[in-house]
């Protein structure tokens, strides 16, 4: 085996192992994936440290190793990349869905083992949200207590470790493993039907709690990828809206932003969302749901601009990262969209033994105060969603007295995330991808493991969902009368 001073020397020598060229020069023989993937965590990850010690790293890189190597089926290579990813507790280190190849999302997940019903856990609870299984057996409230002889909450606790979240905030995961319509890959989706395959019956076989709380036994076919998607929410057209504006309650707005990830969109939200802003003068309020959007563009600085009296400094916090320069063994497996990512030059400088600063832009970190300004009360709906671009939001309308936060905890944690800028990582021998965020963000003073808690609490609940109730939009509408009277 490698050791990881000799894996970079190598690789500057010249001599053993060759990685100069693009991938599909080399032999799949010319590097190790499992030595790659541990190689370029420790060199490249900002975030390794942040909840692991060293040691506690090098042994889960190492046991990632052994099942790495210890298997050639693809999907046990992939849970195995995607369990250690997950240890590293960083919400955007993942075995992305979306980047693998055509190839491996066949392969990985194309199988009829899915659940014919939309859900999402209420704690350890499996509570349908929808059914789509055209069977009329279930309704929404119905609780999964046992899915082919597993109970639901163990079937949660496996999956659990194998998906990403930042820190310790199992809200995050949770939410990832409900099944929302809302992506067309569904993370339960793919490590249920990994790990726990489809039914060997042709059917599943459950136990539920229907609303009348009688116990009962129930078969359903499992879904395919395409009958899956077949009920999600179709995406829109580039050139089309993306958010929802509507008044309700005499001149209250609800804006629904589902995302914020509009890095290709032809659609000029920027001037839409100006727009309707300044059609809300003599308005009674507004209301920014945020509570199925993960993050993206900081689309919410436009907002923020107009309610703030002046100019908003966001809060400081350190930019680290693990280099200065990409060694060259590591190059050719490293994907982006800009290459200025691999030599960060003077734009960095040493902070300690293992991390870079990034030379701090104090532009970039104020929301310029502009006019005319919205004096009304602001409500933001969050959500275990919330972990990127929305959690940083939410915190600072929370910090700087902006608005009120109403509705669930959110992803993200409060002791920082990583992102602003990645690399796709490309194993040459399995043909595994996954994403490698760059910078580091660490707030300057400790901060709790946890999510940003809101202002005014409400937590879905089974009721809810089985009276198609909206507490929380009702909370915010509630909140906004009280202010204005």
């Amino acid at each position: 085996m490698v050791d990881r001073r000799t894996f970079l020397q190598l690789s500057v020598t010249g001599a053993g192992l060759q990685f100069a060229g693009p991938l599909w020069a080399q032999s799949a023989l010319a590097v190790d994936d499992a030595e790659l993937v541990g190689e370029i965590l420790r060199t490249l990850h900002p975030g390794l440290y942040r909840y692991l010690t060293p040691k506690q790293a090098d042994t889960a890189i190492a046991e990632f190793q052994r099942e790495f190597r210890g298997t050639s089926d693809l999907a046990q290579k992939y849970l195995a990349l995607s369990r250690l990813l997950a240890a590293i507790r960083c919400g955007h280190s993942y075995a992305n869905f979306y980047n693998q190849s055509k190839a491996v999302q066949n392969a990985l997940f194309d199988r009829n083992s899915r659940l014919p019903f939309a859900f999402r856990w209420i704690g350890e609870q499996m509570v349908v949200t929808q059914d789509h299984s055209g069977t009329g057996k279930i309704q929404p409230g119905t609780i999964i207590k046992i899915v082919n002889g597993t109970p639901a909450h163990q079937i949660l606790n496996r999956l659990m470790s194998y998906v990403r979240a930042d820190g310790h905030n199992d809200d995050k995961r949770r939410m990832l493993l409900s099944v929302n319509g809302n992506d067309r890959f569904e993370t339960f989706d793919i490590f249920h039907g990994l790990i726990f395959g489809p039914p060997q019956s042709g059917k599943f076989d459950l136990q539920i709690v229907s609303l009348g709380g009688r116990t009962k036994r129930i078969q359903l076919a499992p879904f395919s990828l395409q009958e899956r998607q077949s009920f999600q929410r179709l995406e829109r057209p580039a050139e089309l809206p993306l958010w929802d504006w509507r008044m309700v309650d005499d001149s209250v707005a609800i804006l629904t932003m589902d995302s914020w990830g509009i890095y290709d969109s032809k659609w000029p939200w920027e001037k839409w969302l100006d727009e309707r802003l300044n059609s809300l003068a003599g308005g009674r309020g507004l209301i920014v749901d945020l509570r199925k959007n993960e993050g993206g563009l900081d689309c919410g600085d436009a907002i923020l601009a107009r309610f703030a009296k002046a100019d908003l400094k966001k809060p400081s916090q350190k930019r680290l990262l693990r280099y200065q320069k990409i060694p060259a063994a590591l190059n050719p497996y490293l994907d982006t969209w800009d290459d200025s990512f691999r030599n960060r030059g003077d734009t960095v400088s040493k902070f300690d033994e293992q991390y870079f600063q990034q030379r701090y832009d104090a532009v970039r970190d104020v929301i310029a105060a502009k006019a005319p300004r919205l004096d009304m009360p602001l409500v933001v709906l969050t959500g275990a969603e919330n972990s990127s671009a929305t959690f940083q939001f939410a915190s600072l309308v929370q910090s700087a007295g902006l608005g009120t936060i109403i509705g669930e905890p959110t992803g993200g944690n409060r002791r920082g995330i990583n992102g602003g800028s990645f690399f796709f990582v490309r194993l040459p021998q399995s043909g595994l991808e996954f994403d490698l965020p760059l910078i580091g963000f660490y707030p300057d003073a400790p901060q709790p493991d946890a999510g940003l808690e809101p202002d005014i609490k409400v937590m879905t609940n089974i009721d809810d969902i089985r009276h198609g109730r909206d507490r929380v939009m009702q909370a915010a509408l509630n909140h906004i009368s009280r202010k204005v009277k």
